[in-house]
C-alpha cells in the first residue's frame, strides 16, 4: 500500500477502503477553521487587555475572518472542481497554518486583523474542499451518514472552541489561540496525502471567472455592509458597501442566467428541495451564532465563569449535537428530511424562547436547556439540508455545491452576530441607562457604561478599586475628622459600585431576554417558509435536478 494516495477518487470502481478515515482528515480540517471563530468570543477580553483594541478594532479582528472566508468560496470552490479538490483543501492548510503562526506574532490590532484575513482566505479553500471530497469519496448510499458525521463536527466545534481557548488561556497568553492551529493543520496535511484520495471534476470545462469576480464582490460588499452598518452606524461607508452588494447581485444574477457554462446556475434555487435547504442552513446559523454570541458573556461577564469553566458549560451543547445527529439518521430515511428539519428548526426556535426567561437571578442551571435543546436542534436540521444541497449538484460541480452551502452558513452566521449583536447592545444601553437613572455617578462612567456588559463591570471594578483606596486613606490617616470623611466617601463609592454591577447584569439579563424573543420570533417565521418549500415524503424533484444527477447515477459505484 502506497504511502501518498494517488488514484483519483473516480477512476475506481469499487468504494476507496480507506474512506472513513479520509472523512477524519476531512472532518479535522473543519474542525479548526470552524473553532477559529467561536475560540476567538472567549480569548477576547485578554487580547483586548493586552493589545488595547477599540470596540471596533475587537469587531474587526473577529469579522477580519469572515469576509474573505464567506467572499471566496464560491470562486476557490470551482477551481478546486477543475483543477483538484485535495490541492485546493492542502494550500488552504496550508495558507491557514500560515496565517496562524502570523496571528501568534501579531502585536498590534492591524496585524491580528490580517492575520485572520489570511486565515479567512485559507478557510475559504479549506471547508469546500471539505465537503467536494466527502461527496467524491462516499458511495451515494454512504453519502448522508457521512455528511451527518461531517455537520456534527461542525456543531462540535462551535462548543469545543471556548474549550480550547480556555484551557490554553489558563497558562499561556491570547497568541496561543492562534498557535494551537498549526500543529492540527500539519496533521490535517499529512493526513490529506496519506488518507484522501485525489479528486477533479471530468468535464469542468472553463471557469466562469466573470461570475467569479462578481460573486466575490457582492458577497464581500454584503458582508462588510452586515457588520458596518449594526455595529458602527449606517454611515457612508455602510451605505455604499449595500448599494454595491445590491448592484453587484443583480449584475451576478443576469451574468449567470447568460452565461453557458455559469459558475452557478442560479435556476437551480426555482427547486423548492434546494432553495429551503439553503433558507433553513442560513437562518439556522443566524440564531444559533447570534445565541452563541451573547451566551458566552453572559457566562463570561454576568456569571462571573473564567475562561476555560465557560468553555466547559457549553459542552452539554456539543454533547446534544452529536445525540441529534445520531437521531436524524434514523429518522431521516424513514419520515423524509422536510419533518427532520422543520423538527429542527422549531427546536431552536424553542431554544430561544427558553432563553427569555433568562434574568437577573438567572444561574447556570436555567441556560442547560436551552443548550440541550439547542444541540438538538443542530443534529436534526443540518444534515439533511447539506446532503440535500449537495446531491442539486453533478459531479462536475461538487466544489461548487459545498460552496453554497458554506456560504449560505457563513452569511446566515454573520447576520446573526450584526443583527442580534446590535439589537443586543441596543437594549442593554437602553436597559442600563433607566437603572441607573437618578444616580449620583459620574455621567461619562454611565456613559462608558453603557458600551458593551465589559465595559459596565470594568467601570463598576474602577469605581470598587477607588472606594478601597480611599478606605486604605482613611485607616492610614492620623486625622480623626479628615478619617471620617474619607471613610464617607470610600461608602457611597463602594455602594455605587454595587449599584453599578447589579445594572449592569440585571440589564444585560434583559437584553439577552429580549433579543432571544426576536431571535425566536425570527426562526419560527423561518420554520414556516421552510417548512412551505421543502417537498414531501414522495413529491418529485425539478426535471433539472434529475437530469443533472443521472450521468453520477448511471456511473455510481
Amino acid at each position: 500500500m502506497r504511502l501518498v494516495v494517488t488514484e483519483p477518487a473516480e477512476r475506481t470502481d469499487r468504494p476507496y477502503p480507506r474512506r472513513w478515515w479520509a472523512l477524519l482528515v476531512l472532518c479535522l480540517s473543519l474542525l479548526i477553521i470552524v473553532m477559529a471563530n467561536t475560540a476567538l468570543t472567549v480569548a477576547a477580553p485578554a487580547m483586548t487587555e493586552d493589545l488595547g483594541l477599540s470596540s471596533a478594532d475587537l469587531q474587526w479582528v473577529i469579522d477580519g475572518y469572515t469576509v474573505p472566508y464567506a467572499a471566496l468560496m464560491l470562486l476557490l470552490g470551482a477551481i478546486g472542481d477543475k483543477y483538484s479538490r485535495r490541492g485546493a483543501l492542502v494550500l488552504g492548510l496550508l495558507v491557514f497554518g500560515g496565517g496562524a503562526v502570523f496571528g501568534y506574532l501579531a502585536d498590534s490590532a492591524t496585524a491580528v486583523i490580517a492575520a485572520r484575513a489570511v486565515m479567512g482566505a485559507g478557510a475559504a479553500m479549506i471547508m469546500p474542499a471539505t465537503l467536494s471530497l466527502l461527496a467524491a469519496t462516499f458511495p451515494r448510499g454512504e453519502r448522508a451518514r457521512a455528511i451527518t458525521l461531517w455537520t456534527a463536527t461542525a456543531g462540535l466545534a462551535i462548543a469545543a472552541g471556548p474549550l480550547v481557548a480556555g484551557a490554553l488561556l489558563e497558562h499561556h497568553g491570547w497568541s496561543s489561540t492562534f498557535l494551537i492551529n498549526v500543529p492540527v493543520a500539519a496533521l490535517a496535511l499529512v493526513g490529506a496525502f496519506v488518507l484522501v484520495p485525489p479528486s477533479k471534476a471530468a468535464d469542468r470545462g472553463r471557469i466562469d471567472y466573470g461570475g467569479g469576480l462578481l460573486s466575490v464582490v457582492w458577497i464581500a460588499a454584503l458582508v462588510y455592509a452586515i457588520i458596518q452598518g449594526p455595529h458602527f452606524g449606517w454611515d457612508a461607508q455602510a451605505i455604499t458597501a449595500a448599494v454595491v452588494a445590491g448592484a453587484g447581485l443583480a449584475a451576478f444574477v443576469v451574468w449567470e442566467l447568460r452565461h453557458p457554462r455559469p459558475l452557478l446556475d442560479v435556476r437551480r434555487f426555482a427547486d423548492r428541495r434546494f432553495a429551503g435547504s439553503n433558507l433553513a442552513v442560513a437562518l439556522f446559523f443566524l440564531a444559533v451564532f447570534g445565541a452563541f454570541y451573547y451566551l458566552t458573556q453572559h457566562l463570561q461577564f454576568v456569571l462571573g465563569y473564567d475562561a476555560l469553566d465557560t468553555g466547559v458549560r457549553m459542552l452539554p451543547l456539543a454533547g446534544a449535537v452529536f445525540a441529534g445527529s445520531a437521531l436524524t439518521g434514523y429518522l431521516t430515511p424513514r419520515v423524509g428530511m422536510k419533518w427532520t428539519v422543520t423538527a429542527g428548526m422549531v427546536g431552536g426556535t424553542a431554544a430561544l424562547a427558553l432563553l427569555t426567561r433568562i434574568d437577573s437571578g438567572s444561574a447556570y442551571g436555567d441556560f442547560v436547556a436551552p443548550l440541550v435543546v439547542l444541540g438538538l436542534a443542530i443534529g436534526l436540521a443540518l444534515s439533511p439540508c447539506t446532503d440535500a444541497i449537495m446531491g442539486a449538484f453533478p459531479e462536475s460541480e461538487l466544489g461548487v455545491g459545498g460552496a453554497v452551502n458554506d456560504t449560505s452558513l457563513e452569511l446566515g452566521g454573520s447576520i446573526g452576530i450584526a443583527l442580534l449583536g446590535s439589537l443586543l447592545a441596543t437594549s442593554y444601553s437602553g436597559h442600563l441607562s433607566d437603572a441607573t437613572a437618578g444616580s449620583k455617578l459620574p455621567a461619562s462612567s454611565l456613559e462608558t457604561a453603557q458600551d458593551s456588559v465589559g465595559a459596565g463591570y470594568a467601570v463598576a471594578q474602577g469605581i470598587g478599586d477607588r472606594a478601597r483606596q480611599l478606605a486604605e486613606q482613611a485607616a492610614g490617616t492620623s486625622d480623626p475628622q479628615q478619617a471620617e470623611r474619607l471613610k464617607a466617601q470610600a461608602e457611597q463609592l463602594a455602594g455605587g459600585a454595587r449599584q453599578m454591577a447589579d445594572a449592569v447584569g440585571s440589564s444585560f439579563a434583559d437584553a439577552v431576554a429580549h433579543t432571544s424573543l426576536v431571535g425566536a420570533a425570527v426562526l419560527g417565521v423561518g420554520t414556516v417558509l421552510v417548512a412551505l418549500l421543502l417537498p414531501g415524503r414522495g413529491e418529485p424533484e425539478t426535471e433539472q435536478a434529475v437530469e443533472e444527477r443521472e450521468p453520477e447515477n448511471a456511473g455510481a459505484r
